[in-house]
């Protein structure tokens, strides 16, 4: 039996049973490839939710403000993702009344539209045979047919991109390309794969020469950077506080978050009071005390953020313009939301 005929077999006895595969609205497709990438699907499930109740339709998605976008995207991480996908959901709505494209060719241009999210929309919604890869399909190809190629080589990644096109099912792609993706994830997992059971077993290399534990392979990562942040928790006479957005290309774009000294080690609070950046914020002496007696780690793909929340209070008037109780409204990174449930569980 043909590798596509049994995982299409496979599939239907085990599919998951998710909200976005009852249908074949693009729009709702690609809500949900786009919020799983790099996010699994118990994570992403209930935003995908939230976000086809609020914003029904593209014109309802294209509407809406970047910062209400962003809030309802908080905790998801990868904001760039959120920013891509108002835009083009705008773009959709405006220039193209909101018609979605139709190929594979087309909607690749959409903004924050690569290789893998225009092959699963064109494929699921207009039945092109145009096949996926993604994380679980380097997997499952690897392994099966024991390719050595590393799996983020431009080589490896034009490699299992042509062989995926070859075994895709031409009579139903939408199918095939679901088929991989939930083998891979529910089946031929990254850790412990259910090989006995597998219906591959008796073809599988990975499973004949004991590699299921080597393949795929990666080319080792970048290097982590270490950073170093102070935030300063700005708690006026009056509750209010100093949130700003946050500028430029790099993490957290269009999010909000209090005054930031970034620095080359954990400091202590004497130190940071002696900096120029905290004198030229307050000029007067101010009460400070640090909120988590151990720094926050946040681990982000490329770079390690190891954290400080200082809690600053002014003696006396200064140029704070935002109630605290409104600080809840405000689209912030993870790491500042988790800082402010803890702050106002301890506050309260």
């Amino acid at each position: 039996m043909a590798f596509s005929n049994i995982l299409t077999y496979w599939y239907l006895q085990n599919k998951r049973e998710l909200p976005w595969r009852k249908s074949r609205n693009p729009y709702f497709i690609w809500l949900s490839e786009v919020m799983l990438q790099q996010t699994r699907v118990a994570q992403g499930l209930s935003y995908y939710l939230k976000f086809t109740t609020t914003f029904p339709t593209v014109f309802d998605l294209a509407k809406a403000d970047e910062s209400t976008v962003l809030k309802m995207w908080q905790g998801l991480g990868y904001y760039s993702r959120a920013r891509n996908l108002h835009a083009a959901a705008k773009h959709i709505a405006y220039e193209l009344n909101g018609e979605f494209p139709s190929s594979y060719l087309e909607i690749i241009k959409l903004k924050g539209i690569g290789d893998y999210t225009a092959s699963a929309i064109a494929s699921i919604c207009f039945d092109e045979p145009t096949a996926v890869v993604d994380g679980n399909v380097f997997r499952v190809l690897s392994r099966y047919f024991g390719i050595h190629t590393s799996t983020n080589s431009s080589a490896g990644i034009k490699e299992f991109k042509a062989l995926a096109q070859s075994l895709i099912d031409v009579t139903q792609p939408g199918n095939f390309n679901q088929a991989i993706m939930d083998f891979g994830a529910l089946h031929c997992k990254p850790q412990n794969p259910l090989c006995e059971s597998c219906p591959f077993a008796d073809s599988c290399v990975a499973f004949e020469k004991k590699l299921t534990k080597v393949l795929p392979l990666k080319n080792k990562k970048i290097k982590v950077k270490k950073r170093y942040f102070n935030f300063l928790v700005i708690q006026t006479v009056d509750d209010k506080t100093i949130l700003s957005e946050r500028k430029g290309n790099g993490i957290w774009q269009g999010l909000y978050q209090f005054p930031l000294i970034e620095t080359t080690q954990n400091i202590s609070g004497e130190a940071l009071i002696s900096k120029e950046e905290f004198i030229s914020l307050f000029p007067e002496k101010v009460s400070i005390s640090l909120f988590n007696k151990k720094e926050i780690v946040h681990k982000l793909s490329h770079q390690h953020l190891y954290t400080q929340f200082w809690i600053v209070r002014p003696k006396t008037a200064f140029d704070a313009n935002i109630d605290w109780a409104d600080v809840e409204n405000y689209p912030v990174p993870v790491l500042i939301a988790n800082f402010l449930k803890d702050f106002k569980a301890k506050t309260n």
